[in-house]
């Protein structure tokens, strides 16, 4: 299938998902991941319609927002795990932060706006696993941290992040990331944001109440090799 076909079939899966559960699928945001693809798809996905679309790596996050910046109206989300020294570059091409998962991380974005940016939507990345070395805070470090970035003047709270652990069956994870998404709810009520769900398991997420679904190879195809 092309491109066009890929997103079709994707989106028809997406909306039958949430019919299924009784979800309004006009109220999930599908993110398109473009890692290692070029430019060019990017330009190619906006003239199929696609507005949101993500990336894991901040140096090709930069260098894609700064050859495509004339598309009016396309959101780029930052996806991948955010170091302190490149979040001045995040910062300046991204516009939601999916993985905020330190107070480290949210102070340097929060510092790294500029005197006229706008506020910026991130997320709290939640580890859903007991391997203290993947990405994510810990989840009885998550309302301390949810406090925290509720308080950086130029970020703005809208809710959690997650990655279904490979070792379990992701409706049980999800199920996790649900509970977890009432708990920064208690701490900020308007962060009803859960960023869930990708090629493989995006039903299970849109059952467990995902908003947004990070969806790569099953619209863009095989990935080119690592540059």
């Amino acid at each position: 299938m092309d491109l066009a076909a890929r997103l079709t079939q994707v989106d028809a899966g997406i909306e039958a998902a949430a019919r299924a559960v009784g979800r309004d699928p006009d109220r999930i945001t599908r993110i398109v991941v473009t890692k290692f693809h070029p430019v060019s798809l990017v330009e190619e996905l906006y003239a199929l319609g696609v507005r949101d679309v993500g990336e894991n790596r901040q140096q090709e996050l930069s260098e894609k927002t700064a050859a495509v910046g004339s598309l009016e109206g396309l959101r780029w989300h930052f996806i991948g795990q955010a170091q302190t020294n490149k979040a001045k570059a995040i910062r300046a091409a991204a516009s939601v932060v999916h993985s905020v998962d330190r107070i480290k991380i949210a102070d340097a974005l929060d510092a790294a706006a500029a005197p006229d940016s706008p506020a910026l939507d991130v997320l709290l990345q939640v580890n859903l696993t007991h391997d203290p070395g993947r990405g994510g805070v810990v989840p009885d470090e998550l309302e301390r941290l949810a406090e925290h970035v509720s308080g950086c003047r130029t970020l703005r709270l809208r809710g959690v992040m997650a990655v279904a652990p490979l070792d379990e069956a992701p409706a049980a994870a999800f199920a996790r990331l649900a509970d977890c998404s009432d708990r920064v709810r208690a701490v900020a009520p308007e962060a009803s944001w859960i960023s869930a769900g990708m090629t493989a398991d995006y039903p299970d997420a849109i059952a467990a109440g995902a908003t947004h679904l990070r969806i790569g190879s099953a619209i863009t195809g095989p990935r080119p090799a690592h540059r």
